[in-house]
């Protein structure tokens, strides 16, 4: 954990703020004391944020699973304020090491103590599982190693039936290494899939090593779906029940319950002297600070407290410093990925209905987001248009086409080449089904229509207007007599597509600030100044790719941003 800093307000409701736990891209996590003395982990989330809906909408998804969901294995949700911003909700402080943690101070764990840990995590997941929720990030990072047994944390992404599934930052769900494979190539979430987590997480804590071994999050998500997992010198039996957690095939994994036979535990955990012998890896408690630190977080209106033994929603594991779920943070020069997926999660992302945002937060970046603006072209458009201060004289009037060899690929969740220009600080951007925004992943049928937001941060305007254009390139070169591939040869298209209207980056847009567009209906290809018909999504199914430009004439933009979305 860290030290307060001097713009960390002092109370955060009743409650007296001792300590940063960490922080993720929804927010920041604080350890605090309750007026009775009782220490809590209160995540409060990102100012910038709050107003947007698919950010907001996560938020209170956390507390509606916190409420569905009880078990020993969780610690208890205490309190929480979601009616009006600063929206946090605290859960109590459970302490110890994190898995990680553990095994990286002391080595691999012994096979005995790998059982009782295994047993136990099975059981919690079995507990969670009973109420119809998925935890969907299980790793050494999101269980701690508490006095009285494993306790999982972090299930900002956990999903429950019925609820909407979304992607904070730019990430699909779950963590390379530790993600199924039937998430990461159909986005086939369920039980299954956090056996698969509860595997890989004892392989790492038997040998003390990744399961999938090192290197780019695509290239261990690859080995997670094709290769086996790295039990090598784990005792035999171990190793094979480890081994058929991870099963490529989700029917082949055994269940919670035979797990838990197959551990063949025979004692309590916290009778194990290893297991015990971790306790001592937990960070000592911060004293309260003095009076007068920082700024106060006004109280939230009075409100019933919610109930007992509920879910932790923390977005870091406390004490040890990680995020989950981190916004990426390209730089000059560096290729922009999604640090944490090789995500055929997002390859069905448009196709199952799943909403994605990308946060551009750069080193030294200023908490606060500026507004920005996109608009549409003058055909019809379910997006709102530019307002009249949103093009001036001086605006592009459109995009030219040119040789763009930028492929997004649903198999690395990334684009092959990377940006040509560093994206302005705090640019956010996102694509969503414009027809079923708020529908569950799993009962959404893709339309025919993508609906593409960005917005500006940091500044609110320049000497010099900055102007956005977005463009949506299908996968294979298009004839235009036919508005299909050419001849039906499926070959990459190297070409920029069809693009937006340019619209300047800052000031107007909706009361959010942000600019939405919709692909068809805002978008035209632009050959010799002649604009060409955009062709439906059907036409060409695959891989799409997006990019976000920087526009200064028809013939001079860059790309700042590339993401994409698939096709069915």
């Amino acid at each position: 954990m860290d030290a307060l800093k001097d713009r960390d307000p002092a109370h955060i409701g009743a409650y007296t703020l001792l300590a940063r736990l960490g922080a993720g891209g929804m927010g920041q996590v604080y350890l605090a004391r309750s007026p009775g003395g009782r220490l809590v982990a209160i995540k409060v989330i990102r100012e910038e944020i709050t107003d947007h809906p698919e950010a907001l909408a996560r938020f209170r998804r956390e507390v509606e699973t916190v409420r569905a969901v009880r078990s020993a294995y969780t610690a208890n949700l205490i309190d929480a304020s979601l009616d009006t911003a600063p929206y946090w909700l605290a859960t109590e402080y459970v302490s110890g090491p994190t898995l990680s943690g553990a095994v990286g101070e002391r080595g691999a764990l012994p096979a005995e103590t790998c059982r009782g840990v295994l047993a136990a995590l099975a059981e919690g997941l079995a507990a969670v599982h009973a109420h119809g929720v998925t935890h969907r990030d299980l790793k050494p990072q999101n269980v701690i190693l508490a006095a009285q047994g494993p306790q999982l944390i972090d299930f900002g992404i956990a999903r429950g039936a019925g609820q909407t599934a979304l992607t904070e930052a730019g990430f699909a769900p779950g963590t390379p290494g530790f993600t199924a494979p039937e998430v990461l190539m159909r986005n086939e979430v369920g039980p299954a899939a956090d056996v698969f987590a509860l595997g890989a997480t004892l392989a790492y804590a038997a040998t003390g090593r990744p399961p999938f071994g090192m290197g780019e999050a695509a290239g261990v998500s690859y080995r997670a779906v094709h290769e086996s997992i790295d039990v090598v010198g784990v005792e035999p039996t171990l190793a094979a029940l480890i081994e058929a957690c991870v099963a490529k095939d989700p029917a082949a994994r055994p269940g919670l319950a035979e797990v838990i036979a197959r551990c063949g535990v025979r004692s309590a955990l916290v009778e194990d002297t290893f297991y015990s012998g971790l306790a001592p890896l937990a960070e000592a408690t911060p004293q309260t600070p003095a009076a007068g630190w920082g700024p106060s977080l006004p109280s939230p209106p009075a409100h019933a407290p919610v109930g007992p033994h509920e879910l932790p929603t923390a977005g870091a594991p406390y004490g040890h410093g990680y995020t989950p779920t981190q916004v990426s943070r390209p730089t000059t020069g560096v290729r922009r990925r999604r640090t944490t997926l090789w995500m055929g999660a997002l390859a069905v992302a448009v196709a199952a209905g799943v909403g994605t945002t990308l946060m551009v937060m750069l080193p030294g970046d200023k908490e606060k987001d500026g507004g920005s603006e996109a608009g549409g072209s003058p055909s019809p458009s379910t997006s709102p248009g530019p307002s009249a201060s949103e093009v001036s004289s001086a605006a592009p009037a459109y995009a030219g086409d040119k040789i763009d060899r930028a492929l997004w690929d649903s198999a690395t969740g990334e684009c092959q080449l990377p940006a040509e220009e560093r994206a302005p600080t705090g640019f956010l951007s996102s694509i969503s089904d414009p027809d079923r925004p708020d529908a569950a992943s799993e009962t959404l049928t893709f339309g025919d229509k993508v609906k593409l937001g960005f917005r500006g941060g940091g500044a609110t305007g320049s000497a010099e207007p900055y102007y956005v254009t977005v463009s949506v390139k299908p996968p294979h070169d298009i004839d235009p007599g036919t508005g299909k591939p050419v001849g039906g040869l499926l070959s990459d298209n190297p070409n920029i597509g069809y693009t937006s209207k340019p619209v300047r980056l800052y000031g107007g847009g909706d009361s959010t600030g942000w600019k939405y567009v919709t692909y068809p209906d805002d978008f035209h290809s632009w050959i010799n100044g002649k604009p060409q018909p955009s062709i439906p999504l059907t036409n060409d199914p695959g891989d799409w790719t997006v990019e976000f430009h920087h526009i200064r004439t028809p013939d001079d933009y860059t790309s700042i941003m590339c993401d994409g979305f698939t096709v069915k």
